[in-house]
């Protein structure tokens, strides 16, 4: 490699670290890198897969896809096979390689469903940092049949800083969360030991004071805000729960049981198969649990709830049922409450699925499934 060569290279690694050391949304960033790294290389298109510990793909960033590959909302990308994926699960796709031709645009050429633009065969090469890896970063161009060492080389480098950058943001985010967890459990502390304290101190008040008068009048001022107390007392004790659940080390369905049997509900529960989730999965389904719950002993008029855990180790499914009052919904139609909404918006967060069945007399289900 020719010095000039050599300083060009340093060049390209030095804007491709800049993008990745400002950077903190994992997609933002990855469709930054690549837009750069395509354009100062002179490659045309790319694409980048991260890809997860079960060896499921997503399509994180891409660009100038050919037509072929990005018909239907780029459908061909997001699902199925292909050789690069397979090697990397295999784990025999350890460094950038030359993949000899593309099994997705070979697919799309079979079926005619749309013009390649010249594009037939690219680079792949691994992301990772030391031994983790995160997924493929696809490159290249009409024509290009073969990517020789230097280039490959190079490309390397980056997929290799793209790695560091990502396990950056993984180590970020798994800060934050603990940070909030910390959080959660100091407000949950200073709740019960000042405001909580003040309540019950008030609702003593009031039950002396109603003692000591013969006023019935006043008598029942004292007793009204005896009641007051008490059921802000409740509220109180269920929001400290909210934020720092206890038995929740017992298990997630401990602790929802327990919460119901606060609420002075009766949890029937069920589990089935047992697997290891990570914290915001647990931290989702357990929110979920808790709002589903709640809805129980406000709106249904229902003692009794139903509560099924189900886990393998591709998902997880909960399922709430109670045989209340219900209330009738249209699938069709946007869900009634925020409460409700909420589910659904930390369902969906997590790829998964969420399914109400509710009507008039007959009591109301909720499921979801979150994979993992």
């Amino acid at each position: 490699m020719t010095e000039e060569a050599q300083y060009e290279e340093i060049g390209i690694l030095k804007e491709i670290a800049e993008l990745l050391n400002e950077g903190t949304d994992t997609k933002t960033m990855l469709s930054d890198v690549l837009r750069r790294l395509l354009h100062i290389t002179g490659l045309q298109t790319g694409w980048i897969f991260l890809i997860d510990d079960h060896g499921n793909h997503e399509l994180t960033a891409d660009f100038a896809l050919p037509p072929a590959l990005s018909l239907n909302q780029k459908e061909r990308m997001c699902y199925g096979e292909c050789w690069c994926v397979n090697k990397y699960n295999n784990q025999t796709l350890n460094k950038a390689s030359n993949i000899i031709e593309c099994k997705r645009i070979e697919d799309a050429l079979g079926e005619g469903a749309g013009e390649t633009c010249g594009l037939t065969h690219h680079a792949t090469v691994p992301l990772r940092a030391g031994k983790e890896r995160f997924g493929l970063l696809n490159v290249g161009s009409p024509n290009k049949k073969h990517f020789h060492k230097n280039e490959l080389a190079l490309l390397e480098a980056i997929a290799y800083q793209i790695g560091t950058a990502l396990k950056r943001i993984k180590l970020t985010q798994r800060e934050q969360e603990t940070a909030l967890v910390a959080e959660r459990n100091r407000l949950a502390r200073d709740l019960h030991d000042s405001v909580n304290q003040l309540l019950f101190s008030l609702s003593l008040t009031a039950r002396a004071g109603e003692e000591m008068t013969d006023d019935e009048d006043v008598k029942q001022t004292f007793s009204y805000m005896q009641d007051l107390t008490q059921e802000a007392l409740g509220e109180m004790r269920s929001l400290i729960w909210q934020l720092k659940p206890q038995g929740l080390e017992n298990g997630l369905v401990s602790a929802l049981k327990s919460y119901g049997e606060m609420l002075g509900l009766t949890i029937e529960a069920k589990v089935t198969g047992a697997t290891s989730m990570p914290g915001k999965v647990e931290e989702a389904i357990w929110r979920i649990g808790q709002e589903a719950i709640a809805n129980c002993k406000k709106h249904s008029g229902a003692k009794n709830v139903f509560l099924s855990l189900r886990a393998s180790d591709n998902e997880v499914v909960l399922t709430i049922k109670d045989e209340g009052c219900g209330f009738h919904y249209n699938e069709n139609l946007s869900i009634p409450s925020l409460g409700l909404k909420n589910m659904k918006a930390r369902t969906e967060a997590l790829n998964g699925l969420f399914r109400l069945r509710s009507q008039l007399g007959s009591g109301t289900q909720i499921k979801i499934t979150i994979p993992l």
